[in-house]
């Protein structure tokens, strides 16, 4: 029984020196007890807006809203992100058939891909962009 006991309490011994063995960067303990910090990935290139609106623009407006003279800006890099955003716009038509009129809206590129696109507001930068035909 002793010897069972012993060996519970070496274990346990064990393993709370063991969640002691390393602290993040930041601790006041030496550096090779120190977790390295994860190295951020460089920033991706600037993305071809022109290109991936033209392939992508069923992701960016509704095939209903039939989008034409679309135009776009340049590219921003994320603030938070390793993303890039831009502003698109295009003359969109309702569902009901009704011109809506110009339309501009914000996509967000990552990998050469829209993961995300939302309208743009009045405080957004798009009013102020220079904006090429695709």
């Amino acid at each position: 029984m002793f010897r069972i006991v012993a060996h519970v309490a070496l274990l346990a011994a064990a393993l709370a020196l063991g969640a002691c063995g390393f602290a993040d960067s930041r601790a006041p303990v030496p550096e090779f007890m120190r977790i390295k910090e994860a190295e951020q990935p460089p920033p991706e290139p600037p993305p071809d807006v022109k290109r991936v609106v033209r392939e992508q623009i069923d992701v960016v407006f509704l095939t209903t809203s039939y989008p034409r003279e679309i135009h776009v800006a340049a590219p921003h890099h994320e603030v938070r992100g390793p993303g890039w955003t831009a502003c698109v716009r295009a003359q969109l038509t309702s569902a009901t058939g009704t011109a809506l009129g110009i339309q501009t809206y914000i996509v967000t590129i990552t990998g050469g891909k829209v993961v995300d696109r939302r309208r743009a507001e009045p405080d957004d930068i798009c009013g102020s962009e220079t904006y090429e035909p695709i």
